[in-house]
């Protein structure tokens, strides 16, 4: 029987408060629920721009400082991959580290040692000096998105979660929107090395308003009773600690790994080689790429909200298969790019690249949901660490290739658009075929020893 929650009952967790309304919590028997969740998700929202802001500043600069510094098309590959191998190898590590010591502390170390590594940027010359930064900023960044989307497992009810989760992703493009505003501007008047700096101090800044502000549900001392029932109104049983042995068996696993593998490179090659591609295609010098770079990421902004809430609102009305319905308007959304090479102005260009953009966003807002989805919170962030290592994997490889790919064919960039449309769908059908019901994957529940378990019965 659930007890009298007009009251802090003396067992409920700390911080826990009687709901404001005098409701018990529950959707539509509420005037205030209480938005104390949308508040963490914005936390998570400048912390993923900031992410994109610090990697995206190098694809900006590339055409100059190939110039400047000699570098070949080769080399930049080579320092792509660099990132993409350390951004495989941080994934490893960091989920699994993040489910032992929580989003909390994980991310404030992150968002930490990425700073410094951006920063870092502005004291090598060199394509092999750069390519040890990037190595180090790989390793940081990685832990961005396994904290964000356990953070959004334990803040969020599972109909909330993917439009959560396209709020926070949304980062991802005003990062790499705020790049082409910014760091040409630093750059002309202040030179490229503190391009690097500025862009790094955001970090730190963003790192005082979450140790200031985050904290757990059980834990967070401005969450009333109504909102800590309505976060936990669908929450999973309590769950035994998860390992990397017990997941690996699940096709539910492998499904997320298969999606992230096969779409990843197409979102590395839009950050990475893009500002080169309309350089190339176009003749975009660094003062006028900002404006179709605007456009390509504001589209994706979109993308990544839309995608996000269409999900959500089809499970709202009932759809039994909502979220693979979604993934699939994506992927038919990214199939025009395929004749983006061959555009025959820069504006065609820039609208069917933004239209990719917005749907590989929308893709992967639902993705990641997929995971909170179908596993406890306890095994979120490695399942993450898991998928977003084999995308970062591939994304590594395609970075290698294309730099070979554009060396040989002398910038032919239409087998790069041809994989970019292609892939979305063949993805889908796989992810399909592995779990075409999106059951959960089940583990061992654990003993509900605390007294937050008997609080809510």
């Amino acid at each position: 029987m659930r007890r009298n929650l007009n009251r802090p009952s003396e067992e409920s967790p700390p911080g826990l408060s009687a709901p404001k309304d005098g409701g018990p919590g529950l959707p539509g028997l509420t005037t205030h629920i209480g938005s104390v969740r949308w508040k963490i998700c914005a936390l998570l929202f400048f912390a993923t721009s900031i992410n994109y802001v610090d990697r995206q500043v190098l694809s900006i600069l590339v055409p100059d400082l190939q110039k400047a510094l000699g570098w070949s098309e080769v080399a930049y590959g080579n320092i792509v991959a660099a990132f993409q191998g350390a951004y495989a190898l941080g994934l490893l590590l960091v989920g699994s580290l993040i489910d032992r010591i929580g989003t909390r502390r994980g991310y404030a170390a992150a968002v930490i040692f990425w700073s410094i590594a951006a920063a870092a940027h502005a004291l090598v010359q060199s394509a092999f000096g750069f390519g040890v930064v990037r190595f180090a900023l790989g390793l940081g960044e990685a832990a961005n998105f396994p904290a964000a989307v356990k953070t959004v497992a334990e803040w969020f009810p599972k109909k909330e979660r993917a439009l959560a989760t396209g709020i926070f992703n949304a980062g991802s493009n005003i990062g790499a929107l705020l790049a082409p505003l910014t760091v040409p501007w630093i750059t002309v008047k202040y030179g490229w090395q503190w391009a690097f700096v500025a862009t790094a101090s955001l970090g730190l800044l963003w790192l005082v308003f979450w140790l200031a502000m985050y904290r757990s549900p059980e834990e967070h001392p401005g969450l009333g009773r109504a909102e800590y029932d309505y976060i936990r109104g669908d929450a999973e049983p309590p769950s035994a600690k998860v390992s990397w042995v017990q997941l690996l068996p699940h096709r539910q696993t492998w499904a997320f790994a298969v999606g992230k593998f096969m779409t990843d490179p197409a979102w590395w090659v839009y950050l990475s080689w893009l500002p080169k591609f309309l350089h190339s295609r176009y003749g975009l010098t660094l003062d006028k790429l900002g404006l179709p770079l605007v456009v390509i990421y504001l589209l994706a902004d979109v993308g990544s909200v839309a995608g996000g809430g269409l999900s959500s609102y089809l499970i709202r009305r009932g759809a039994a298969h909502g979220r693979l319905a979604a993934m699939l308007v994506c992927a038919a959304l990214a199939v025009p790019v395929m004749s983006a090479s061959r555009a025959g102005s820069l504006w065609v260009a820039v609208l069917l690249i933004g239209l990719a953009a917005a749907a590989h966003q929308g893709w992967s807002a639902n993705l990641y949901t997929l995971v909170s989805d179908t596993f406890p919170r306890r095994a979120v962030g490695s399942v993450v660490g898991i998928g977003g290592m084999a995308g970062a994997l591939s994304g590594m490889f395609a970075a290698s290739a294309v730099g070979y790919l554009l060396e040989r064919t002398h910038g032919n960039y239409t087998p790069v658009f041809l994989f970019a449309g292609f892939a979305y769908l063949a993805a889908l059908l796989i992810i399909t075929v592995m779990n075409p019901y999106l059951k959960p994957a089940t583990f061992p529940a654990a003993a509900p020893t605390d007294g937050l378990i008997k609080s809510v019965q």
